[in-house]
């Protein structure tokens, strides 16, 4: 689980809607006296959902707070389910509130699991808590053959600690790495449904996901 020397030598990065990964240089993480609790965390979020809409700036706003909130309220990283062998992977939601713009998800794979190659069709940030995951980005390159056709452009081993954030059109698959389940902590803006696609590298189709 994340500690908080953790979070004092972890990494943040970006993935733009071209697959450039970024690194990100944000304020040092100071630990609150008391408990950072996740209803403090809704309310400073719904607030910088509601002054910043550039969503790069709004998920460089927000990983302070996940790195907070995770690092204080230590309750949260064991609130996860434990993912069964078919399909090996679960997801708790945490937080879905009928109007509230955002969703707070556990998520569980089980090691040698692969994700789908996929967008989220909103931001999003991704703090793994357990484990190691290895994110491959992709970028589109559309041809008049193949609109859909996609590349990769890089890949990024996370560890307990690490932050993530992706913008809408950011594509990506994860595989579990090690020998223990991975876990992370992800909060998703709202979905635009219609636009979220799992690619295909081989036929360079995409179909809703």
């Amino acid at each position: 689980m994340v500690t908080s020397t953790d979070c004092l030598h972890s990494q943040n990065w970006l993935v733009n809607d071209s697959g450039d990964y970024i690194a990100l240089n944000l304020e040092e993480l100071t630990l609150p006296e008391k408990p950072y609790r996740l209803y403090r965390f809704l309310t400073e979020l719904e607030d910088i959902l509601d002054h910043i809409t550039d969503d790069c700036f709004r998920i460089q706003a927000i990983m302070p707070l996940v790195r907070k909130l995770l690092a204080s309220s230590y309750w949260l990283q064991m609130e996860f389910s434990e993912p069964p062998i078919d399909p090996g992977w679960s997801v708790k939601f945490l937080y879905d509130e009928y109007e509230f713009p955002s969703t707070i998800q556990m998520v569980a794979w089980l090691p040698g699991n692969i994700s789908p190659i996929h967008n989220h069709a909103t931001w999003g940030i991704v703090a793994v808590v357990g484990g190691q995951e290895k994110n491959q980005f992709w970028r589109k390159v559309s041809t008049l053959e193949y609109p859909n056709h996609i590349e990769c452009v890089g890949e990024k081993i996370l560890v307990p600690g690490d932050i993530i954030g992706f913008t809408a059109d950011a594509i990506h698959c994860v595989e579990a790495l090690g020998n223990e389940p991975v876990v992370t902590f992800n909060l998703y803006g709202e979905t635009a449904y219609h636009q979220r696609f799992e690619f295909d590298r081989v036929t360079h189709e995409a179909k809703n996901f």
